[in-house]
């Protein structure tokens, strides 16, 4: 297997086969950076050198029936995270504004649960309604759980420009990881977010368990879905869940990772998202070459690392901000507006 051809192949939009995806998360550790690079070439012929920042805003934190194994909200999760039922408008809007000033081209309204009711899409129309007439050009991603499909008409008729539902792990796989609901769930709700007009957005969860080979499945699930992103979460280990001191991925396995999806799904949108500090480490900035896009700061229940430590790290990389023009030289001081863990204030990033 030559992965240059790969690389080439899928700068012409042409996903690998399911052989070659399962040989690239197999290579050696000897060949990571020829990995890197054929990866870089679909990414690069699609994207150029810009990185869309993404920014989380956590409308309700825990307090979910459902069991999944590696969530910190799951229900009976003794791990000890920020527990609160639905931000204001208010307070919803001004932590999405302090993404959008450090960046962010897409702010992420997340709620915990099973599914919305209605009056709780009603509350991320208004949000959403809120956030663009400030700011028109950013984009909305919903994800709120399982949706009937007047739901997702309503969201999509209310500005929202995305959903995220993720697939978090293969088929076979997913018994092994959540008891309340099954994989097929997921899927269908994947499936009414885009008959809606919805872009659909879902990815998965690494290191619980699954073999490359149900990797290989769900990168394939995605492209068959026509995902348009795929965030690409590193389990984090929360005390309090099943899934707890559970680490079994090197930095090397997190690039094979990103890259096999990257070649499947040449076109789509790959988001380096959870867990890239804690597994990735002093190599997030080689999945930059692999993954056109990232978080900004912190996750739902978990803190990322420093806003401007990102921003600088894009920089170092000789990348650009989806939208914005290019970055000054870095080793200048700056104060970038960051969500801490929960609903969040703006900070300076050396608080």
């Amino acid at each position: 297997m030559q992965l240059a051809d790969l690389g080439e192949r899928a700068s012409s939009g042409e996903s690998i086969t399911r052989t070659e995806a399962l040989g690239v998360l197999t290579t050696e550790d000897a060949d990571i950076l020829a990995v890197v690079a054929a990866a870089a070439q679909p990414r690069f012929a699609f994207y150029g050198n810009r990185v869309r920042v993404n920014f989380l805003v956590n409308l309700k934190s825990g307090l979910c029936p459902e069991d999944c194994f590696y969530c910190s909200q799951r229900l009976g999760s003794d791990a000890e995270i920020l527990k609160y039922s639905w931000l204001s408008k208010e307070q919803a809007v001004a932590t999405a504004k302090a993404g959008i000033s450090a960046g962010a081209r897409r702010v992420c309204l997340v709620a915990s649960g099973t599914r919305p009711s209605n009056r709780e899409v009603g509350k991320i129309r208004d949000i959403t309604e809120a956030i663009k007439g400030d700011h028109p050009g950013v984009e909305i991603c919903a994800c709120a759980g399982f949706l009937t499909d007047t739901q997702a008409d309503a969201l999509a008729e209310s500005g929202v420009d995305a959903y995220n539902h993720n697939l978090n792990t293969a088929s076979e796989h997913y018994a092994n990881i959540c008891t309340t609901h099954t994989y097929d769930d997921r899927v269908d709700t994947v499936t009414k977010t885009k008959a809606s007009g919805l872009s659909p957005c879902s990815g998965f969860i690494a290191g619980m368990g699954e073999t490359p080979e149900q990797l290989v499945d769900l990168a394939f699930a995605l492209r068959d879905l026509g995902a348009d992103s795929i965030p690409v979460n590193f389990l984090l280990p929360f005390d309090g869940t099943p899934l707890k001191g559970t680490n079994n991925l090197t930095p090397h396995d997190c690039l094979r990772i990103l890259a096999m999806v990257r070649l499947v799904n040449p076109r789509s949108e790959v988001r380096l998202a959870a867990g890239r500090e804690l597994h990735l480490r002093s190599m997030q900035v080689l999945g930059l070459h692999i993954a056109n896009s990232l978080f900004l700061g912190d996750y739902l229940t978990s803190e990322g690392q420093p806003g401007q430590a990102d921003l600088d790290m894009i920089a170092d990389a000789g990348m650009v901000l989806e939208g914005s023009p290019a970055p000054e030289p870095t080793g200048k001081p700056t104060t970038v507006p960051i969500r801490r863990r929960g609903a969040g204030t703006a900070i300076s990033p050396n608080s």
